[in-house]
């Protein structure tokens, strides 16, 4: 395995050298679990992301974030240039990832909406623990007028994952006080009262900074921002810094756009944005490597490697550099 390690980073060498005919690779995860959940089997848990950071520590050189967003803007990338990131602040963060991270010495930047620390649910993760954990064999919603789905059925995993697959996208893109009161209403009809231990706590964010990693700012209550006007997308943005600001005690230049697709989640106004309040860059969930020669600093991409075996996961991450790049 150590010799096909070796073959495997010579050959990423000759697809992402160093300096201006770099590449940078940036992987997103969300969540790292502690079993496999079948409701999500594409989200790791701790083997799996064990395994993901073993291979990303022997086959790249893994970067900070605003490190390697600075080289890259310098041309001054070395071969094999990587970051790692986790967009929410879910306290398994904290719990599970970091010791992982840690242990193959790889940093990773946190992208935190503050408005869910300490205590809050996203509107997504009601509805999944709803349909997790209720104990009825469906749910008829046709009183909420969500469209398109008006009774989900629950009978098994493979039901429930369908059930929430529908609901998240039914409420995507509402208005985010809509989008809130949807999810409530659908976990009163689950009969499932909302957790309140999912996201990270205040002083889980600050160990993180202190044990090296980078924190980058989410927006409070992650909303579409295109669905915003140009006050309510300046204030999210601009609030989640100074949250996060006050908490470390020391700048947050990081961004990452909410759902991140570029004109569809986020606009042109809203990089102006970015670049207006301060962040040194921000990223998307467009597919790509960013290159010199095209990288915009506050829109770089970003994508999920989820194959589970070793080499599938690798022709993934390979077969992403040659990805078009799109932004808004």
């Amino acid at each position: 395995m150590k010799r096909l390690d070796s073959a495997w980073r010579m050959a990423l060498a000759t697809q992402t050298p160093a300096g201006a005919k770099g590449h940078l690779s940036i992987v997103i995860f969300h969540r790292v679990l502690p079993t496999p959940d079948p409701l999500f089997p594409g989200d790791p848990d701790v083997q799996r992301f064990d395994d993901i950071c073993a291979w990303l520590a022997a086959w790249y050189q893994v970067l900070p974030l605003d490190e390697a967003a600075a080289r890259l803007a310098r041309g001054s990338l070395p071969e094999r240039a990587l970051a790692i990131t986790f967009d929410d602040g879910y306290a398994d963060n904290h719990d599970l990832a970091l010791p992982i991270l840690q242990k193959y010495g790889l940093c990773s930047t946190f992208f935190i909406a503050t408005g869910h620390l300490d205590g809050g649910c996203m509107w997504n993760d009601i509805i999944v623990e709803a349909v997790r954990h209720t104990r009825l064999p469906e749910l008829e919603l046709g009183g909420l007028r969500l469209s398109g789905v008006d009774r989900v059925a629950l009978a098994d995993v493979g039901q429930r994952r369908e059930a929430i697959q529908k609901l998240l996208d039914a409420c995507k893109y509402l208005a985010q006080p809509v989008r809130q009161a949807a999810a409530q209403a659908i976990a009163e009809h689950a009969c499932v009262t909302p957790r309140s231990d999912l996201m990270m706590r205040s002083d889980q964010v600050r160990a993180m900074a202190s044990m090296g990693m980078q924190i980058g700012a989410h927006t409070v209550t992650h909303p579409i921002l295109s669905r915003l006007n140009d006050l309510e997308a300046e204030n999210e943005i601009a609030q989640s810094k100074s949250d996060l600001q006050d908490l470390l005690g020391q700048p947050v230049t990081l961004f990452a756009y909410p759902n991140g697709k570029p004109r569809l989640d986020f606009g042109a106004r809203d990089v102006a944005l970015v670049a207006k309040l301060g962040f040194d860059a921000a990223v998307s969930t467009a597919y790509g490597a960013a290159k010199f020669a095209n990288a915009s600093r506050h829109q770089l991409p970003r994508f999920t490697p989820w194959d589970l075996g070793h080499w599938p996961f690798a022709l993934r991450l390979a077969r992403n550099l040659r990805q078009p790049i799109e932004v808004a």
